[in-house]
């Protein structure tokens, strides 16, 4: 059902979107409110700014109310988030042909069918809060601020890489994300850390810290959390559930798969992982819950990933191809939202095509310059040890080998 109403000034239609938006009961279909912001325009040909979607139900932790079920939607976000979605797929379409042509080598861990996680934070938060991730970090690397190019050029262990060539796949930095991180829950207090630190500061900053469903049991998380509650520290947890540890399903390593409870005593939301707007909404309601002082709080996202564990993995001895496949036709994240913007025709299939070829273009520039770019010299190995200070000389892998290390 579509509802067209007709408005003189967008600050009219914003303000009566949320009013018409808490006005919806909650039902189990699928409704949406759709704003004409003009009254004198083609009603076929017109193309909606904002949209009004009802979200899927979210299951609640010690919390009285969660993320609203409504999320307004306009077009430039709904362009911004198929474009950012569309590129992390297609870049880790590229590194999967680049590995298996040996140009990538080592650990690769891919993350497309896990899009709208990466891009539904973001959607949250700001770039002034804070990240951590463990190794499946491409994605995130790229919504924090990272390039292309840097990131492809990292991949192949190249100069212009985004750690200068050194850290590879799993080991990606810009400003305010901290990788990329190649211990199994290592990040986790990391990021507990940063969160004492914006407390301490009192920057009304946050830090989320982000692991997977096979990293949910490890010790060191538990104890985190009991740190980060004691403490009232501004992280957000966030379990990303993609359904198999490694090759081993949720079903098989954990007593209860109900990630968004294993705080306890810490709130838990968990929502679907594979809808942009659902991760959107409630990274805000979580972000507001810690910027408020209440302490951390815990999400799960429930996604998939098309590819295996890693590049060495197949990803089909414990699953079959019609898993995989079925997600794809029924819960992929990109066609959701290119689904929900046409049938709202808040774009059109010309102009999202526009935007494939753009991103198709940009990552075949990008792989290649990350094949043609120089390797880091041997002169670069130990620079980079510290962000500011003066040179000094480093004893290279024989007594007698001296490098100097630059910041």
């Amino acid at each position: 059902m579509y509802v067209y109403i007709y408005f003189a000034t967008l600050v009219h239609a914003t303000q009566l979107v949320w009013s018409a938006c808490k006005a919806i009961p909650w039902c189990d279909h699928s409704y949406s409110l759709v704003l004409e912001l003009t009254g004198c325009v083609n009603l076929p040909t017109l193309k909606f700014l904002i949209v009004c979607v009802l979200l899927q139900k979210v299951d609640l932790h010690r919390l009285e109310e969660g993320p609203p079920l409504t999320a307004t939607l306009t077009r430039e976000e709904g362009l911004k988030y198929y474009r950012t979605m569309q590129t992390i797929r297609r870049m880790e379409l590229k590194a999967d042909q680049l590995y298996k042509q040996k140009i990538i080598r080592g650990f690769c861990h891919l993350y497309d069918g896990q899009e709208a996680c990466a891009v539904g934070i973001e959607g949250g938060i700001t770039l002034s809060d804070h990240l951590i991730t463990a190794y499946r970090a491409h994605g995130y690397t790229l919504t924090r601020g990272g390039t292309i190019r840097e990131i492809m050029a990292e991949l192949t262990g190249r100069r212009g890489g985004i750690a200068k060539g050194k850290g590879g796949s799993m080991h990606m930095y810009t400003k305010n994300f901290y990788g990329g991180n190649g211990i199994v829950g290592a990040q986790v207090p990391l990021g507990a850390g940063v969160a004492l630190a914006c407390k301490y500061l009192g920057n009304d900053q946050l830090c989320v810290s982000l692991y997977g469903d096979g990293a949910a049991n490890q010790g060191q998380i538990f104890e985190t959390y009991n740190m980060s509650s004691l403490w009232k520290l501004p992280i957000i947890f966030i379990c990303e559930n993609n359904q198999y540890a490694m090759g081993t399903s949720v079903e098989r390593s954990a007593a209860s798969t109900e990630y968004y409870k294993r705080g306890d005593y810490i709130p838990g939301i968990r929502v679907d992982g594979m809808d942009v707007l659902c991760v959107r909404e409630a990274t805000k309601f979580a972000a507001d819950h810690c910027r408020s002082g209440k302490g951390p709080i815990l999400m799960e996202l429930q996604t998939y990933r098309y590819h295996g564990h890693s590049m060495s993995d197949p990803g089909v001895s414990y699953r079959t191809r019609e898993e995989i496949q079925e997600v794809r036709s029924k819960s992929d994240p990109i066609s959701m939202l290119k689904d929900r913007m046409l049938s709202n025709n808040m774009a059109s299939i010309e102009e999202l095509k526009e935007i494939d070829i753009a991103v198709r273009k940009e990552i075949e520039d990008a792989a290649q310059f990350a094949t043609t770019d120089p390797e880091p010299p041997l002169d670069d190995l130990c620079s980079h040890i510290f962000a500011n200070d003066q040179p000094f000389e480093v004893r290279g892998a024989t007594p007698w080998t001296k490098l100097t290390s630059t910041s």
